[in-house]
């Protein structure tokens, strides 16, 4: 891990310690599906990682080793995290699911490719006896535990910070909607967010759903939007994450415009920020991953040890096929030039040096990022 992970990790790393002491009693007690052996095993137990993919940069750069870390803290060190990412492969996905059963993993943190392919093999796991915590993205299937953002605010934080960057002019043109993939369940809540926000107040030229989340294709889209509406015509895009902002801006500056309509974004990537920051895209959705992966470890040490969620889980979700799954929701915030400093730079996600090469240094200087 990075020094950078490692000092935003601190905080929640105590914090996770702690409840991870008070968690006790059986599985039995708990009403949680934790397999035996797990509790036997003491601290040395495998937790099965599999991520959807590695395009964007949260991924790799931050949940993994922030996961790592956590189940490290939380076994006294012999606790083993077993990864894999599936890079946008569902079926892969399943088949690594296989082959963590294969490895007897004593849990597994699943953040699904296709939310409803992988329901299959999370029962499968299930019927080994090892319990399966939803990581991110909310899979169908027998899951144990949740964790997440507020998706759907997420899409509201989004469409309202649209709209305000639009003020008066809101309905002087028309804006592109670019969501997300629709095998991801919070592409769907983003969208639905970010419409109860825009309906009725702006005038939506063109929407898309992305395939893959692929920057490329946003670009695409953007492309065919601009062909379709004149690139003077459009006034605010709706950009689901910041790589696909990316590539809506490359498609914007092809075009030819002398000046960039609001674009927005989510995920704070640096790429991102350092565009915020250069006044090319308006904003981000600013997700605290450091408390996010961490309490996904706390959860899956629990269960494999066989030990209650009750004293780490706030609430409970609902899926399409299992009703009150223990879940922690973590809150997320707007993120703009004004609060940079505030968000990202202050929970050593970034530090200055790397936001403020030397191409966006001038624009660093200007907004006091010195």
């Amino acid at each position: 891990m990075n020094t950078r992970t490692r000092r935003a990790a601190v905080s929640v790393t105590a914090t996770a310690m702690a409840v991870s002491l008070a968690a006790c009693g059986s599985a039995k007690e708990s009403g949680d599906t934790a397999k035996e052996s797990g509790a036997k095993k003491g601290g040395a137990i495998k937790i099965g990682l599999l991520l959807p993919e590695n395009q964007t940069a949260r991924y790799e750069k931050f949940d993994k080793p922030l996961i790592e870390k956590m189940v490290k803290d939380l076994t006294a060190g012999k606790g083993q995290v077993v990864y894999a990412n599936a890079k946008q492969d569902a079926t892969i996905q399943t088949q690594q699911v296989d082959t963590m059963i294969t490895n007897k993993v004593d849990a597994l943190i699943v953040d699904a490719v296709d939310s409803k392919a992988i329901a299959g093999a999370v029962k499968k796991a299930k019927d080994q006896g090892i319990p399966v915590v939803a990581f991110d993205r909310l899979a169908e299937g027998p899951i144990d535990a949740y964790t997440s953002f507020d998706n759907e605010q997420v899409g509201h934080v989004q469409g309202k910070a649209l709209v305000d960057a639009l003020g008066a002019k809101a309905k002087d043109g028309q804006i592109v909607m670019m969501n997300g993939a629709i095998t991801d369940p919070n592409a769907a809540l983003f969208k639905k967010g970010a419409h109860a926000e825009l309906d009725g107040k702006v005038n939506i030229g063109k929407e898309y759903d992305t395939k893959e989340w692929k920057p490329e294709n946003a670009n695409a889209n953007m492309e065919g939007a601009i062909s379709a509406l004149g690139k003077d015509k459009i006034i605010g895009v709706y950009s689901a994450n910041d790589g696909m902002a990316g590539g809506i801006i490359t498609a914007l500056k092809a075009a030819g415009l002398s000046k960039l309509p609001p674009v927005t974004g989510q995920d704070a990537e640096l790429a991102g920020v350092q565009r915020i920051v250069m006044g090319e895209q308006f904003m981000s959705v600013y997700k605290p991953y450091v408390q996010e992966g961490p309490v996904a470890a706390q959860m899956a040490v629990a269960l494999a040890k066989g030990q209650p969620l009750t004293m780490i889980t706030k609430t409970t979700v609902d899926s399409p096929t299992k009703q009150a799954i223990p879940s922690v929701i973590i809150p997320i915030a707007s993120l703009t030039r004004a609060n940079i400093k505030e968000t990202v730079i202050r929970d050593g996600v970034y530090s200055k040096s790397e936001i403020c090469t030397a191409n966006v240094k001038d624009a660093c200087d200007a907004i006091g990022l010195k």
